[in-house]
Order: structure tokens, then C-alpha cells, then sequence
């Protein structure tokens, strides 16, 4: 048996907020000594241990008492439901956590400049960094229309497209960042390789806000963090789980590349990551 005094020194809750625990009969204690003290047996401190991870979920002690007075109260499923809420309330906070980190590193979220000629001309630049000439070629050979300048145009006219530039400052934060992300990436083979394999993962749903599920979709992020150059994934797999859900025959493609009810899974998995 623990005193009200040890049950304190365990919890960190004061020894007042215990004893109105037992006025509002929340946490009643297990006996009652001849002078009065509260003692606590094991259950009442299983008991108090669930009452602390509901209250880490922001309800009110109110509904947390009606809640486990109820006849047909399952501790098991209580427990795993207060465990997807705090997994989901922490997500969130990882993401916030990371905007915030951006902003301190002086990436400014709400920056929609133009793009000019210089800032196209530089991603250009960017790009033939970190390539060979052949690759070059190839590249512009194969998505740039044939010709350097041909590609140029193209690039201008999707930097400075509404929905692009939107998009494009949401993920890297700053147009300054947008530039400095084009520059090619050794290994991109390998990294293209690697992101297959993850979201072939994604074919077997896994229980819903799992250790493997979150692994899965931190995988999928420093991926995307690489291949992009970005500081975060976040808004860009958010943008990509909206596009799995919301485009039928992007999920369609995404399905019939790695399973059936992959999109979808992969969408709601990265949304449950980051607390969505």
C-alpha cells in the first residue's frame, strides 16, 4: 500500500488534486486507515495511470469518470485508444515543431515573389552542378524539349504558374531555397531505388498509427527530404497524401504499381504522421 504522500512523490500530482480525485469520486483510495490516511493498492494505481493518459488527451475529468464507470469499460481498448490519440497529438506537434524550425532558420512560409529570368537561369545552373554534361543533355534531351532555351521557357512559365509557386514555396519555405533546391543529387538512382521499396511497404497496411507505420512514413520522408533537397517533408507529403485521396487516377497508377489499397493507405498514414 503507497500513502497519498508516496502516490504525490511518484506522480508529480500535488496531494490536493489526489484528494479531490476522491471528492469527485474519480480515484477513490483503496482503504482508509483508523486516523483517516488514504493508502493506494495496485489497482487503484492502474487505475490512476489511465486517468493521467486520459488527461494527456485534454479530457475533462467529468467525461473521464463517466467514461470508466460505464459497465461495458474495456481497459485494453481504452488504452489503445488514448494511445492513437497522444501518437496523433504528438505528430502534430512534430510538425509544428518543424515549421517552427524553418522559420528560426529564416525560411519565410508566406513568401510568394515572382521567379525571374536570374532565378530560372540559376536553377539551370543548379542543375548542371551536380551532372555531367551527358547527363545534362539527356535531361534536357528527354524533358526540356529538346533545347536549353526551350527548357528555360518551360521552367519559367511553371515557376511563375499560381498553383506551382504556391506549392513549391510551401515545401522548401523561401524562393531563395526553391533555387538552391534544383541542384542535382548524387545517387539519385539508388534514392529512386530505395523509395520504391519503402512504398511497396505501404501494399501491407499495418495496425493503424503503429511503430512499423510511423517508421515506414519517416522513411518516406528523409527520402523526400533527400531526393528534394528539402529542410522538411512535411507539407509535400501532406500535398501527396491530398493527391492519393483526391486523384483517382494518380491512385489508380500508384495501385496498380504496388498493390491494391496502397494510395490510400499511404495517404492516411502520413496524415495520421503528422497529425492531420
Amino acid at each position: 500500500m503507497k500513502t497519498i504522500k508516496d502516490i504525490s512523490e511518484i506522480t508529480g500530482l500535488s496531494i490536493r488534486t489526489l484528494r479531490y480525485y476522491d471528492e469527485i469520486g474519480l480515484l477513490k483510495p483503496t482503504k482508509l486507515t483508523d486516523a483517516g490516511y488514504r493508502l493506494y493498492g495496485n489497482e487503484a494505481l492502474e487505475k490512476l495511470q489511465e486517468i493521467l493518459f486520459f488527461r494527456e488527451t485534454g479530457l475533462p475529468l467529468a467525461t473521464i469518470k463517466e467514461m470508466m464507470e460505464r459497465p461495458d469499460y474495456d481497459r485494453q481498448q481504452a488504452l489503445l485508444a488514448q494511445k492513437t490519440l497522444l501518437e496523433q497529438k504528438r505528430n502534430r506537434l512534430n510538425g509544428i515543431i518543424e515549421l517552427i524550425t524553418d522559420v528560426m532558420e529564416g525560411a519565410n512560409t508566406m513568401s510568394f515573389k515572382e521567379f525571374s529570368q536570374t532565378d530560372v537561369n540559376q536553377m539551370i545552373e543548379n542543375m548542371q552542378k551536380g551532372m555531367s554534361q551527358e547527363q545534362f543533355e539527356d535531361f534536357i534531351k528527354n524533358y526540356g524539349g529538346g533545347s536549353v532555351e526551350s527548357y528555360r521557357e518551360q521552367l519559367m512559365r511553371s515557376m511563375n504558374d499560381e498553383k506551382t509557386k504556391t506549392s513549391m514555396l510551401r515545401w522548401y519555405g523561401s524562393k531563395e531555397k526553391v533555387i538552391e533546391g534544383q541542384k542535382a543529387v548524387p545517387g539519385m538512382d539508388a534514392l529512386r531505388k530505395e523509395l520504391e521499396a519503402v512504398q511497396r511497404q505501404f501494399a501491407v497496411p499495418k495496425e493503424p498509427s503503429g511503430m512499423e507505420e510511423h517508421l515506414l512514413v519517416s522513411k518516406l520522408a528523409e527520402l523526400y527530404k533527400k531526393m528534394l533537397n528539402l529542410g522538411n517533408a512535411r507539407a509535400i507529403l501532406i500535398d501527396l497524401a491530398d493527391e492519393y485521396l483526391n486523384n483517382s487516377r494518380l491512385a489508380e497508377a500508384q495501385d496498380k504499381q504496388f498493390g491494391a489499397g496502397t494510395a490510400q493507405y499511404m495517404a492516411e498514414a502520413i496524415k495520421r504522421y503528422y497529425g492531420v
